[in-house]
């Protein structure tokens, strides 16, 4: 089958400094690899988003975004549909935001500033209060915490061994000790493998995997309950919690949300 390529705005230059960018992505849909001179917030409100850039694989999901710096290559790859939110900044306003690409944890606000625009179908301030928020925006970009990425990936064979077992059955609940038993080290050693490989617990990985998993059962339309079980968790309430706590809305909140903006 024929990949489906997005299109790309193509301009000489920005239209403004700040120029907002809203779209819908269906299902199976690829942008090729490309590169511009002004920086790029990338954001999925719902869905996952699924980038590369420079050879860095990022997924993240709703209230994380990636941010790409100028003339760095990157593509994406959507398997199921999202709903998508960009902000191109010129050069000039980059450059205290990083260097390198990397993931955000996105604030109320600015969530908040890029769904105003997006209702309105704004995709450059049109007044003074405009302007403002535009502002407001950019603050914010200066101040949300960063990290390489959502899901970072090892190095180290052991590990590596042990994440790739969880991404083909992440309802596998079995305790790190147990796993560092499989791949012949302690349970010590791969503790510290994660805290210096992956820059979390390997309980804090293995959560934001489930969650991942989550996102993508709940746009297949799966039941609640087979989901939990799927993921691990000895009831639909105990997964319901747990995406709650990492969404901030329950499970069937999250579907009527994405049905509203879709």
């Amino acid at each position: 089958m024929a990949r489906k390529f997005l299109d790309i705005p193509r301009f000489d230059q920005l239209p403004a400094p700040v120029y907002f960018r809203y779209d819908e992505f269906g299902a199976d849909t690829h942008s090729a690899p490309h590169r511009h001179p002004w920086g790029q917030l990338n954001y999925a409100s719902h869905g996952l988003m699924h980038l590369d850039v420079e050879g860095q694989r990022f997924i993240s999901p709703p209230h994380y975004a990636v941010w790409v710096p100028p003339d760095a290559e990157h593509g994406s790859y959507n398997p199921q549909a999202i709903v998508y939110r960009s902000v191109y900044l010129d050069r000039s306003l980059c450059a205290e935001l990083p260097r390198q690409a990397c993931s955000l944890l996105t604030s109320d606000i600015l969530r908040a500033i890029l769904g105003d625009f997006a209702r309105r179908d704004l995709k450059v301030a049109q007044d003074a209060r405009d302007q403002r928020l535009v502002q407001v925006l950019i603050d914010q970009l200066h101040q949300i915490p960063t990290q390489t990425c959502y899901l970072p990936f090892a190095h180290s064979d052991g590990l590596r061994q042990v994440l790739e077992a969880l991404h083909a059955e992440p309802g596998d609940n079995r305790p790190l000790a147990d796993w560092a038993a499989q791949v012949h080290v302690s349970e010590r050693t791969l503790a510290r493998h994660c805290l210096r490989e992956l820059g979390m617990s390997f309980g804090e990985w293995r959560l934001r995997l489930r969650f991942l998993r989550a996102i993508e059962a709940l746009e297949a339309g799966l039941p609640i309950q087979a989901i939990a079980f799927d993921l691990g968790y000895s009831s639909a309430s105990a997964f319901i919690v747990m995406f709650q706590r990492q969404a901030h809305c329950t499970p069937e909140q999250y579907r009527r949300q994405a049905r509203t903006e879709m």
